[in-house]
């Protein structure tokens, strides 16, 4: 760690509640999930459900790693760094908004493949520490499935496609991110984990 800002990698299935911790944390929030690819991108993989060809958000290959590092490097040692802003609905990026670390110490990044940037960032001196949000499966199916249909990403049978397929694969993603150094637990331990590494580290909370 470069002894001033840390990062707190938040990972976990889709739908387990890691923008929810993020947002309680206080503290200032770089949304992974904003990074995706656009429609368009000749490397953007997708996946077939029923009759519908779609993204596959949920493929690594969809997202871009590198611009999610370099933008928490930007924050961490800069203080403030433009963000962009996806929409899944449209698959592609609709805008942008600068985030600013202001007097905290600690950033927490959260997202799908969260866990894909925890080497990357103890190689720059960056990660304070990483953490995996899991529910029981059924428990994240469902709050997946309300949150999706809130915000129309896709149409139900997509959803529910989707949705059954990520609830059988939930356990191999969490055995993925304990494969990255990220420490499964409750949304209620990952809170009280992000607090005290705020607390310790003398972080005011910003945004």
């Amino acid at each position: 760690m470069n002894g001033r800002v840390g990062v707190v990698v938040l990972t976990g299935p889709s739908g387990s509640g890691k923008s929810r911790v993020a947002e309680r944390s206080g503290l200032p929030v770089v949304r992974l999930d904003d990074f995706y690819r656009e429609a368009g991108d000749p490397g953007l993989p997708t996946i077939v459900f029923g009759e519908d060809e779609v993204v596959d958000w949920d493929d690594l290959r969809s997202w871009d790693a590198q611009a999610a590092c370099d933008a928490l490097e930007t924050l961490c040692t800069v203080g403030t760094v433009d963000v962009p802003v996806y929409d899944i609905s449209l698959s592609r990026r609709t805008g942008s908004h600068t985030l600013t670390l202001g007097d905290a110490t600690t950033v927490v990044a959260e997202g799908l493949f969260a866990h894909a940037v925890v080497a990357e960032l103890e190689r720059r001196g960056l990660l304070r520490d990483a953490l995996c949000v899991r529910h029981h499966r059924l428990v994240t199916f469902v709050l997946r499935l309300v949150r999706d249909l809130r915000e129309k990403r896709k149409s139900l049978p997509v959803l529910l496609h989707r949705g059954w397929y990520l609830m059988r694969e939930e356990p191999a993603v969490v055995a993925l991110a304990r494969e990255h150094g990220c420490r499964p637990m409750t949304p209620r331990q990952a809170e009280r984990r992000i607090r005290a590494l705020a607390g310790f580290s003398g972080a005011n909370a910003a945004s």
